[in-house]
């Protein structure tokens, strides 16, 4: 099939579009929007930091914005239609697809990371078998070990902690609520309620299902962008899998303006339908954001290569410690570096920086507007 070729405008407009981000309502009110918006984004990433509202948050009140964080705790402890588990880092997914990440929880039962050189079969043998026994609980809950020193800023006294985590790593224990940032784990056949357990997806299906995801949320794709974080093998099977549907006239090959050396793809109903324009909508994203978390391929298309400068001194920091890019129709036109001060219930500005040429009283409205809805956001009591 003859390749195509795409202005980074056109790019731009198709990706907010995929992401849900083209229209206020695009994935409906209420709290099936929640479960709706993380099955068409794939995944949801969680974050601990909370300078402002959690970034899993953050990312479903940019697209519903009527959301609550009621919403998620429903969809995950009562309704059970999303689960917890790793995509390129922790994240919320929808329960239809926990199939697609079988394998992965049987490779880290087999091989769990150097962090869980010290858990034995037995201490993950034992957390399980309390679990079983007393029904859900959080680390908190166990009290009858011997604490030990921290040999990580991240770790905990109690070797329990390790031990739940490598249980939950290889599927057996699951994540059934959260309190705060506090992580209840349950039997994962008892949470979910299966007498049977979904059978594993194939490697095939987990490489189309990869591809499936990337086409829903992203529009155009390229094998970087459809695995992210992958390893280098798994993304040459991507790439054999590009292929085949474009053998097939699922996909067309596509090219974009001054974008060299990257191959893109995407399904032909795009051209058939037209791409369109963006919007003139004013979003304050999430470093996490989907749109924005592939700096890669967000700086291709945006011309904004977003820094992170949380773990930088202070010194280092361009922008700030927690800073939000800011997207006005299909243009990044911003960064704040914004801080939630819940005592005193004001959201504070702590740096406004303009990108570009993007510095004018129009835009200043904009988002100021936008901010006035964000700090509501912020101080939501439920």
């Amino acid at each position: 099939m003859s390749e195509s070729t795409l202005s980074k405008a056109q790019v731009r407009s198709l990706w907010l579009k995929s992401q849900g981000l083209h229209e206020s309502n695009h994935f409906g009110r209420g709290p099936k929007a929640t479960v709706k918006a993380i099955k068409h984004l794939g995944y949801v990433q969680i974050d601990t930091i909370s300078v402002i509202e959690r970034c899993h948050h953050h990312i479903l009140y940019s697209r519903i914005p009527d959301y609550k964080k009621s919403h998620l705790q429903q969809a995950q402890s009562k309704d059970k239609t999303v689960f917890e588990y790793w995509t390129h880092a922790l994240a919320y997914i929808a329960t239809d697809d926990f199939k697609y990440f079988m394998n992965d929880m049987k490779r880290r039962k087999r091989n769990p990371s150097d962090w869980y050189s010290s858990v034995t079969e037995a201490d993950v043998k034992k957390v399980v078998a309390l679990v079983k026994k007393q029904g859900a609980l959080s680390i908190r809950d166990v009290n009858d070990e011997v604490l030990v020193d921290k040999d990580h800023p991240w770790a905990s006294r109690k070797p329990s902690k390790k031990a739940l985590q490598c249980a939950f790593n290889g599927g057996d224990l699951v994540i059934g609520e959260r309190q705060g940032m506090l992580k209840k784990y349950e039997l994962t056949d008892r949470h979910f309620g299966w007498t049977k357990r979904p059978k594993a997806a194939s490697a095939a299906e987990v490489f189309e299902y990869d591809i499936d995801r990337a086409l829903r949320s992203q529009g155009l794709i390229s094998v970087e962008s459809a695995s992210y974080m992958k390893k280098v093998a798994h993304k040459k099977e991507i790439l054999k899998c590009l292929e085949a549907r474009v053998r097939k006239g699922v996909l067309i090959p596509v090219k974009v303006e001054g974008v060299e050396k990257v191959q893109f793809w995407m399904e032909p109903s795009h051209l058939d339908e037209g791409i369109g324009d963006a919007n003139d909508l004013t979003h304050i994203l999430s470093p996490f954001d989907p749109l924005v978390i592939q700096r890669k391929r967000f700086n291709m298309f945006f011309d904004y290569d977003h820094r992170f400068e949380a773990y930088l001194p202070k010194e280092k920091r361009k922008y700030g410690y927690f800073t939000l890019p800011v997207i006005i129709g299909d243009q990044a036109v911003a960064v704040l570096d914004l801080k939630t001060d819940r005592q005193k219930q004001k959201l504070l500005i702590q740096q406004w920086s303009w990108l570009g040429k993007h510095k004018s009283p129009g835009n200043k409205k904009l988002i100021e507007q936008e901010l006035q809805r964000f700090e509501k956001f912020q101080l939501a009591k439920e």
